[in-house]
C-alpha cells in the first residue's frame, strides 16, 4: 500500500535540520530566554558603554560559523534505517488501541497532545501549543492546538478531531477508554480549543490526555477497517508507505509536515524478527542498524559485534503471569496458591532474564515503586519459593479432578515462553497435565480477555505504563477493564472501592497509601504473579548517530523528537 503523499521539488532542504528549539521548546523555555534577555541588557563593559568595539569582523565571523553549522546539519539529512523489531504489528487504529509492536512504528506517523520526555515530564507534543489549563478544582481542562496542524490527507486538525479520537474510544468499548472515562463533556470552544469537564477531580487527567492518537474524524468514521489496515492516515512527521502483515512497515518523511523541523532520515523500514537468535543474526550481518530486545543468552554474542553498541535504561514496564478468575479451576485461591508453589520465580529471572531485567516483586514497576516510595522489600518479603509438597496439598485441598490440565498463553516472546514452560514443568511434577500455547500477537490479542476457561487459565503478558500508577492501577485491575485490556476479571468489592478512590483523590499520600494496599491484595489473592522489570534494551550500529533510549518502551526508538533527531554517519 502507497500512501501517495507527494513532496515539494523546491522545498529548501533546511527545513529538514534540527532545530535547537523547536515550537514546543521556544513555549518551555521561554521564561529563562527572556532572563537571558535580560541579562543582555544589563551587560557591557561595566562602565554603560555597550557600542561593539570589534568592528565588522565579529559579524563576519559569526555569519561564518552560522553557515558551517548550516552545512553541517544539512549533512545529516537523508539515509534510511532499518529496524528489526521483537513484535509484529496487527493493526494502526490508535482508537481499537495500539499494543508496543503498533505503537514502536505509528507513533512517527500520528500526533498526540502531550507526550513525556528523557526526564519523564509531560510537555507539550506537537499539536499542543501548551499544558492543560486546569478549572473548577481539576473537573475542567481547556486545551489548546496550534492552528497550522494537517493530516497527511491534507486535512486540518481540528478540535472536532480531537474530540473524536476521544469520544470514539468510550463509544466502541476500547480498552483505551479507562484512561479518560471520566470524561463527561467536550466542548469545541473554537476551532483550535477544547475544553473537557469530568465527572470527578482527576489529577492524572494531564497524563490521560498524552495517551491518545489524534485521529481524523471523516476519514475514519468513512471506512474504520481501510483506515486501521490499509490507509492509517495521522498528522505526524512521517507518513506509512508500505505494510506487509508480519514482514514490514516502511515509513518516510513527510516532506509537508507542518512542525517547526523535520526528521534528518528519508526513511525507516521495521521488520518484525520474534525469534531472538534471527534478530540478533540480523543485526551483526548489517541487514537492521536497530535492533529491539537483546535476550540475556544473546547479551554476550551482541556486545562482541565490532560495529555495534547496546543501549539500555530502567523501563517503565511490567512482565507477569495472570490467573482466569472468571471460569475454571483457577478461580479458586488455593489453586493459583499451589501454582504459586510450583516452581521458584526468583531463579526463572535469574536464568532467563537477567542482565536484560531485574526480579520484580510488586505490580507496579520498579521506578515508579522507588518514586512513590512503596515498600518494595516488604513487597519481596510476600513472595514465595517453590515447593511441591505444598502445591500437592493446596491442590488436594482446593477439589482439583485429577484429569485436569491447566492451559498457559504465551505471546510469542522467547523469555515469557521460558517463565510459562518452567510453570507447566512445576505444574506437572505436582501431578497435573500442563500445556503451553505459543500463540501470534494477533491470535494472543483475541484470546487472552475472554475469560473463557477453555481459552486459558493462565497467561503472561507485559505491561508498559505511563509514571502516573493510576493508569496501572485502574487499567490493569478495576473490573470495567475486564475482557479488554485485562483477562484476569478480578472483581473484589473492596479493592474496586480502593482503586476508584485512588484516581479520586489529589492527595498525594492518600493515593500512596491506597495503592500500597491495593497491592498487597493482588499479592495476597494472586491475581497476578509479579515476574520482572524489563529494562529498555536496543542494539544500535556505530553509525546511528543521537539515539538516546526512553524509560517508555513504546517511545522508542526516537527517532525524531524535541531533543534527539537520528541520523546516518556514513
Amino acid at each position: 500500500m502507497f500512501m501517495g503523499i507527494g513532496s515539494n521539488a523546491v522545498e529548501d532542504e533546511t527545513e529538514h535540520v534540527d532545530s535547537a528549539l523547536t515550537r514546543r521548546r521556544t513555549l518551555q523555555t521561554v521564561g529563562t530566554a527572556g532572563i537571558l534577555a535580560l541579562a543582555g541588557c544589563a551587560g557591557g563593559s561595566g562602565d554603560g558603554d555597550t557600542t561593539n568595539t570589534g568592528g565588522g569582523s565579529t559579524d563576519a565571523t559569526a555569519t561564518q560559523s552560522d553557515e558551517t553549522e548550516q552545512s553541517d546539519q544539512q549533512s545529516k539529512v537523508g539515509g534510511s534505517l532499518t529496524v528489526a523489531q521483537a513484535g509484529a504489528p496487527p493493526d494502526w487504529d490508535p482508537v481499537k488501541g495500539l499494543g508496543v509492536p503498533s505503537a514502536i512504528v505509528g507513533q512517527n506517523f500520528f500526533s498526540t497532545l502531550y507526550t513525556y520526555n528523557d526526564a519523564l515530564e509531560l510537555v507539550p507534543d506537537d499539536l499542543a501549543a501548551g499544558l492543560p489549563e486546569p478549572e473548577r478544582d481539576g473537573q475542567r481542562w481547556t486545551v489548546e492546538i496550534v492552528d497550522n496542524a494537517k493530516f497527511h490527507n491534507g486535512d486540518p486538525v481540528t478540535a472536532e478531531d480531537v474530540m473524536y479520537s476521544f469520544q470514539a474510544p468510550i463509544d466502541e468499548g476500547s480498552w483505551v477508554a479507562s484512561s479518560f472515562n471520566m470524561i463527561t463533556d467536550m466542548t469545541a470552544v473554537d476551532e483550535t480549543t477544547i475544553q473537557f469537564d469530568l465527572e470527578y477531580t482527576y489529577g492524572a487527567f494531564p497524563g490521560s490526555l498524552g495517551s491518545m492518537q489524534i485521529v481524523p474524524k471523516a476519514v475514519r468514521e468513512a471506512d474504520v477497517d481501510k483506515f486501521s489496515r490499509e490507509e492509517p492516515i495521522g498528522s505526524g512527521p512521517f507518513v506509512l508507505d508500505g505494510w506487509k502483515e508480519n514482514e514490514f512497515a516502511t515509513i518516510k518523511r513527510w516532506d509537508d509536515y507542518w512542525g517547526e523541523s523535520k526528521p534528518n532520515l528519508d526513511e525507516v523500514t521495521f521488520v518484525p524478527i520474534p525469534e531472538s537468535t534471527t534478530r540478533v543474526t540480523n543485526f551483526k550481518t548489517g541487514e537492521s542498524a536497530i535492533m529491539q530486545d537483546i535476550p540475556p543468552k544473546l547479551f554476550s554474542t551482541v556486545e562482541s559485534i565490532q560495529d555495534g553498541r547496546i543501549a539500555e535504561t530502567p523501563a517503565l514496564s511490567y512482565t507477569y503471569m495472570t490467573f482466569n478468575l472468571k471460569e475454571g479451576e483457577t478461580t479458586k485461591p488455593k489453586v493459583r496458591e499451589a501454582i504459586d508453589y510450583t516452581f521458584d520465580m526468583d531463579q526463572v529471572v535469574e536464568k532467563f532474564v537477567e542482565p536484560a531485567g531485574v526480579r520484580q516483586y510488586q505490580p507496579i514497576p520498579i521506578p515508579t515503586a522507588k518514586a512513590w516510595d512503596m515498600p518494595i522489600n516488604e513487597f519481596e518479603q510476600m513472595a514465595v519459593g517453590k515447593d511441591i509438597d505444598k502445591a500437592k496439598s493446596l491442590f488436594e485441598e482446593a477439589d482439583v479432578p485429577g484429569n485436569w490440565s491447566c492451559k498457559i498463553l504465551c505471546p510469542p516472546d522467547d523469555v515469557r515462553e521460558n517463565m510459562c514452560v518452567t510453570i507447566a514443568n512445576g505444574i506437572k511434577e505436582a501431578g497435573y497435565k500442563a500445556q503451553v500455547q505459543r500463540l501470534d500477537w494477533g491470535t494472543f490479542l483475541e484470546k487472552f480477555s475472554t475469560g473463557n476457561k477453555d481459552d486459558f487459565n493462565m497467561y503472561s503478558l507485559g505491561w508498559s505504563v505511563s509514571p502516573d500508577p493510576d493508569y496501572q492501577m485502574y487499567d490493569m485491575y478495576h473490573i470495567s477493564g475486564a475482557g479488554a485490556n485485562q483477562g484476569h476479571y478480578w472483581n473484589d468489592e473492596e479493592a474496586m472501592q480502593m482503586i476508584e478512590e485512588s484516581r479520586k483523590t489529589t492527595d498525594r499520600e492518600r493515593r500512596r497509601e491506597l495503592y500500597i494496599e491495593i497491592q498487597k491484595m493482588i499479592i495476597e489473592q494472586r491475581v497476578q504473579l509479579p515476574a520482572w522489570n524489563p529494562k529498555g534494551v536496543w542494539a544500535v550500529k556505530d553509525h546511528v548517530e543521537d539515539f538516546q533510549i526512553h524509560a517508555i518502551p513504546s517511545q522508542n526508538p526516537q527517532l525524531f523528537t524535541d531533543e534527539h533527531n537520528i541520523w546516518v554517519d556514513e
